[in-house]
């Protein structure tokens, strides 16, 4: 009996995505799709960030672990970033990530790094509603309260 009403609970499932999105790229690409009015699920929260570079591990990790699903970081293609190379160093910091996520226990699906830049809305949407599918099959984070 219990375990029927856990999967009825898990059938309405909606995750919870943290999107750290640069502030020149990511962030206008999400803004495009919004203005283009391109269709993506409502389960992200987006927080506008200067450069992926400078969002630092722990930050995604406390994400995780105060009640996020999982955490995309959204950043400049390599070679087009406002600060040279901030999203060079996302790109290595996501090794580290992925390390500490295996510590925490949690799936490296969970986190994911992409480049979108500002005139791709459409990516920015495809990103988005491929990470809430894959979190969906996932499951809710352990850490959820």
């Amino acid at each position: 009996m219990t375990e029927a009403i856990e999967n009825t609970a898990e059938a309405g499932y909606q995750p919870l995505i943290i999107c750290f999105a640069c502030n020149w790229c990511s962030y206008a690409a999400a803004d495009l799709a919004g203005v283009s009015r391109i269709q993506y699920p409502p389960n992200v929260r987006i927080i506008r960030v200067m450069c992926s570079g400078m969002v630092h591990p722990n930050l995604v990790i406390d994400a995780l672990t105060k009640g996020a699903d999982g955490v995309l970081m959204c950043g400049c293609h390599p070679g087009d970033c406002h600060y040279r190379e901030g999203n060079l160093r996302a790109e290595s910091r996501a090794e580290a990530i992925k390390l500490m996520l295996q510590d925490f226990g949690l799936e490296e699906e969970r986190y994911r790094l992409e480049w979108v830049s500002a005139s791709e809305g459409a990516r920015f949407a495809k990103v988005v509603t491929d990470m809430v599918n894959e979190l969906k099959t996932l499951g809710p984070s352990p850490y959820k309260m």
